[in-house]
């Protein structure tokens, strides 16, 4: 999936509220996303292809993203 609308992902900010602003910085965090979401398509119909159901493929990718964890997190 090619980039071409900078708007389509999220305003990105820090967990102070503030905005992340450094153009580079914005960039790889939407060419990332971009990747993740040709990858999760590719997956599901992949998926749906193996007659997996399409319910399941979906809580299974909400669920990988739930087990998530951040290893910069202070603790």
């Amino acid at each position: 999936m090619k980039s071409q609308d900078e708007s389509r992902w999220a305003k990105w900010c820090r967990d102070d509220g503030s905005i992340v602003s450094c153009t580079e910085k914005v960039k790889v965090m939407n060419e990332n996303l971009d990747e993740l979401a040709q990858m999760a398509q590719d997956l599901f119909e992949d998926g749906l292809l193996m007659e997996v159901s399409a319910e399941q493929m979906k809580t299974t990718l909400h669920a990988l993203i739930d087990q998530l964890h951040n290893p910069y997190q202070n603790n």
